[in-house]
């Protein structure tokens, strides 16, 4: 049985971690018995509650701009469309899949987030504007498959899983895109409720993405915190 359409990459196996390994293995689990429940063949999925094994550790999970060129170079203009949406609103992959196109008005993004509802105005950078100004609006929705239909959510996933494997981008998900884009924001010099309100993070949420998993690892921001230094003083 081919296992790829859950998001089982045989070759995945020897890059993940024990934990990694059995979250993998309950998520394929809980999957195939969601197949069956679907179709009348159980009543129940026993794993379908199951929650999570273990909490993640997204540290150091930042898509450099290597990696952002890897994929560019070699994903569809679908993915490529949803990389740099992603990239540039730091939004989740459901609310991006979902988004339509009456969100997008000349130069402002508006859209509801599903998970606690918040409400998100931004300005659509200069790279994001270009590509939606030059995409054809094939259906209700923004981002769409290659046949022009709405991404289902697991067609996504495996879409742009292949796509990373061809790119050679290992260990980064979609996901991290969110906190890279919080990541890119404070780099160029954005404070913690600027940074906000584009992503639609609560400020304490910034803060701790910032301090706990970025950036204190990252030379960037290192090196723009001296040349601000540099501009103030000689001593």
């Amino acid at each position: 049985m081919d296992f790829s359409c859950f998001g089982y990459h045989p070759d995945l196996e020897s890059r993940l971690t024990f934990q990694e390994k059995w979250v993998l293995a309950w998520a394929v689990l809980a999957r195939i018995l969601s197949f069956a429940k679907d179709r009348g063949i159980i009543t129940s999925n026993p794993c379908e509650r199951g929650g999570r094994l273990y909490v993640a550790d997204r540290r150091d999970k930042i898509w450099t701009e290597q990696d952002i060129a890897a994929v560019l170079s070699v994903g569809s203009p679908e993915i490529q469309a949803a990389l740099i949406l992603a990239l540039w609103s730091g939004q989740r992959q459901g609310d991006l899949l979902r988004l339509p196109w009456s969100a997008y008005e000349t130069p402002y993004i508006r859209l509801r987030q599903s998970k606690g509802g918040r409400r998100v105005a931004m300005p659509a950078g200069a790279p994001l504007r270009v590509l939606l100004d030059a995409t054809s609006r094939r259906g209700p929705v923004i981002l769409t498959n290659t046949l022009g239909r709405p991404w289902t959510s697991d067609g996504f996933r495996t879409s742009w899983a292949k796509t990373c494997e061809r790119a050679g981008v290992s260990g980064l998900t979609f996901h991290d895109l969110r906190g890279t884009a919080v990541v890119r924001l404070a780099i160029a010099g954005a404070s913690v409720p600027q940074i906000a309100a584009v992503t639609g993070h609560s400020l304490k949420d910034v803060e701790a993405i910032l301090d706990a998993h970025y950036l204190g690892r990252d030379i960037q921001l290192a090196e723009a915190a001296v040349l601000k230094l540099e501009a103030r003083t000689k001593l």
